[in-house]
């Protein structure tokens, strides 16, 4: 398995778990806000939920390098992580369009232009 594949699996594997980390957070915050019985909820998922978020940050910079993502592709990646299981809609989009294949990295570009035609 080539970095490519490797850097790929990882950044769909953090696609999910950011999605389900953010489901943890708002549940915790959900406790600690509207119901008022615990915030361990919050004190667990946060922690888990920032490291997988930077994770899957990191894991999105690399896409761009790896796989030449063109700019506005990145860009798309890096917002989704803010609003609530957006990586898991991002994720599908980008795997429609063939920027997470592990086809070569020049295709990408194409395949990003044909989208907009």
């Amino acid at each position: 398995m080539n970095l490519r594949t490797t850097v790929i699996r990882a950044f769909r594997i953090l696609a999910v778990a950011e999605a389900c980390s953010w489901a943890a957070l708002l549940a915790g915050m959900y406790f600690k806000w509207i119901a008022g019985t615990t915030e361990l909820g919050v004190q667990v998922a946060g922690p888990i939920h920032g490291a997988l978020f930077v994770a899957y940050g990191v894991a999105a910079l690399m896409l761009w390098r790896v796989q030449r993502w063109p700019f506005l592709v990145a860009v798309l990646a890096g917002v989704s992580a803010v609003f609530p299981f957006a990586t898991l809609l991002f994720e599908r989009w980008a795997a429609r369009r063939g920027f997470l294949t592990a086809a070569e990295a020049a295709d990408n570009s194409a395949a990003l232009e044909s989208s907009r035609a």
